[in-house]
């Protein structure tokens, strides 16, 4: 029996989490749940998984959540950054689930890491951001660091068939976006409720933007670099629309390994809990009979500029990595608020990445504040309308 404990319990992920455990009652049980704002679903999933720690946002919500559970969980509900992290890091918990969305995963995840808990990461800020200190604390500390995004799980599945030294290429698929035939001129004027209607997967708000614009590939590109431990110029993308293809591996003597899967979730994040064995999941079998042709192009970067960016902050390293995220997480919440263009959020990443660089990727301390110094600056160019 494996203890979890699931941060971003009601988010996309943290639901999918959930129904594996569900399905796997002999094999798994929860023993903290961590959770933003949405106090009715964590309710029901407290009710129903029955943890012994539950962390929610803020104050207020930790008082409503007290008031709605049955009465012997009223003292088991905590809060904040510091109620996340405890969470994290649960003395009964064997691993770690970290599917907060955004940077606000980071501290909780390294919490987690100290306290020696292996990690189910879905939270792919925590190596944007500080993939250098991520991964040498997992070295120290001796613990499994496992990829649940589709596309990492993809590539450590695909790297099993040879050794790490003989690999020559990893090749990240993406499947473009529900925009990846427009027009600059359509980019300008498309909006939130189309950029949030991904063609192939089930979302998050965030994260279906940064499909949209090609950053979630960006952002994935530099957590390939820390998780897999090799070159940047080594790593490829290439636009898949049918997401059959989660993402492949060249070896040196030229075959090409891929992971292949309908779109669903549940089947990285089950490896993830099972690894190196594999749960018997009742979904719907890949019929390849079914799928046509299964295409490949090049990425646009011209018309997806969020992109190139990524790559740029992984050249010049440092903390600019940790600004790019920061700036685009200001960026997307600005675009779904109505406030700036679907094109603006590249933009305003590119003018916070010219004005705040400075700092050192091996400083925790340096790295938050060039997340917060870059918040500030998207902040200001939001709300000035100065964007070039």
């Amino acid at each position: 029996m494996k203890t979890l404990s699931l941060l971003g319990s009601t988010g996309s992920i943290g639901c999918n989490v959930l129904d594996v455990v569900r399905s796997f009652p002999d094999c798994y049980t929860i023993s903290g749940l961590a959770a933003g704002k949405n106090i009715k679903k964590l309710q029901e999933q407290v009710v129903e998984f029955e943890p012994e720690l539950i962390s929610v946002a803020d104050e207020e919500g930790a008082e409503q959540l007290r008031r709605e559970l049955p009465i012997q969980y009223r003292d088991r509900v905590v809060y904040g950054t510091s109620g996340t992290e405890e969470v994290a890091a649960l003395d009964s918990a064997n691993m770690t689930i970290s599917a907060i969305v955004g940077a606000a995963g980071l501290l909780p995840t390294l919490a987690a890491i100290e306290a020696g808990k292996d990690i189910g990461l879905a939270n792919k800020e925590t190596l944007v951001m500080a993939g250098k200190l991520v991964m040498a604390s997992c070295q120290r500390k001796g613990i499994n660091l496992l990829p649940v995004d589709s596309e990492h799980s993809a590539i450590f599945q695909a790297l099993e068939a040879g050794h790490r030294e003989d690999v020559a290429k990893i090749i990240l698929t993406a499947s473009g976006g529900p925009f990846r035939q427009k027009s600059p001129q359509e980019l300008q004027s498309v909006t939130p409720a189309q950029a949030l209607a991904h063609p192939n997967w089930d979302m998050g708000q965030k994260i279906s933007i940064d499909s949209a614009t090609l950053m979630n590939k960006g952002l994935e590109v530099i957590e390939a670099k820390w998780l897999f431990d090799v070159s940047v110029d080594s790593i490829e993308v290439v636009v898949h629309p049918q997401s059959i293809v989660h993402s492949l591996v060249e070896f040196q003597d030229g075959s090409v390994v891929a992971q292949l899967g309908i779109p669903d979730m549940r089947i990285p994040i089950a490896y993830a809990l099972s690894y190196p064995r594999r749960l018997p999941l009742r979904l719907e079998s890949l019929h390849l009979s079914q799928c046509a042709n299964l295409e490949f192009h090049e990425p646009d970067y011209e018309r997806f500029p969020a992109l190139s960016l990524a790559f740029d902050a992984i050249d010049t390293g440092g903390v600019l990595p940790a600004v790019l995220n920061g700036a685009n997480e200001i960026a997307v919440a600005a675009f779904l608020e109505g406030k700036i263009s679907f094109l603006d959020i590249a933009a305003t990443v590119a003018n916070v990445m010219k004005k705040v660089h400075k700092g050192s990727e091996d400083s925790i301390d340096e790295i938050l504040l060039a997340d917060r110094l870059a918040r500030q600056e998207a902040i200001a160019l939001v709300n000035a309308d100065k964007l070039n």
